[in-house]
């Protein structure tokens, strides 16, 4: 009878693998923030798992990177992941705490929001409803959160839309929020608004009713 060979995995050099992660394209002053930045958060990491780590964030800004980085080193504790730096990269979304803020929390309640946040909402309200706000806003957190990093790597934009309540003046509120922080266009409100709130609230100039030709 023939005998077996067994074909153990053989060792595999780390300056291969260092290579494998399109070393000559990430700037090293990125590499040694990453690893700068996990010892912070409490562990060391090596040259080579931090070019893939920077190979992996390759097609996002590099400043804007870096400013994620800083919120790691003040908010991250254990082993840094690439997740953990996605999620801080800013886009245009809110964090955590500034979405939570924005729900609506009756059905007279009006807000513009993302449709991350519109989808973590939903997973939340049931715990809501019940009574839980501590076990909502748990649940709220870790699915915004993974929706955000989703989006974030995928590279979908932001995009605001509005979920209208029957309190008139507190849709009054965040619609004219939405257009001062540049979330919505005058343009897009404007018809859900009585005619001339919008402009006396954020100075747009107010459009001229269409002339009856007939």
């Amino acid at each position: 009878m023939k005998k077996l060979r067994v074909h153990f995995p053989q060792p595999v050099d780390a300056s291969d693998f260092e290579l494998a992660a399109n070393s000559d394209t990430v700037p090293p002053a990125l590499v040694d923030a990453i690893r700068v930045t996990s010892e912070i958060c409490g562990q060391s990491l090596s040259i080579a798992a931090a070019r893939i780590l920077a190979g992996d964030l390759a097609e996002f800004d590099e400043n804007a990177i870096m400013t994620a980085l800083s919120r790691c080193r003040m908010e991250v504790q254990g082993r840094l992941k690439v997740g953990d730096i996605i999620v801080r990269i800013a886009d245009g979304r809110p964090d955590v705490d500034e979405a939570w803020s924005l729900l609506p929390l009756d059905e007279a309640a009006s807000t513009v929001w993302t449709e991350d946040m519109a989808q973590a909402w939903g997973m939340a309200l049931p715990l809501l409803e019940s009574g839980d706000n501590a076990g909502a806003r748990r649940v709220f957190a870790e699915h915004y959160a993974r929706a955000v990093q989703a989006a974030r790597v995928r590279r979908d934009p932001v995009r605001w839309m509005p979920s209208l309540g029957r309190d008139m003046k507190d849709r009054e509120r965040a619609l004219t929020d939405a257009v001062k922080k540049g979330r919505l266009s005058a343009a897009q409100v404007e018809s859900l608004l009585p005619p001339g709130d919008l402009s006396r609230v954020v100075g747009a100039p107010a459009q001229p009713a269409p002339r009856n030709l007939h």
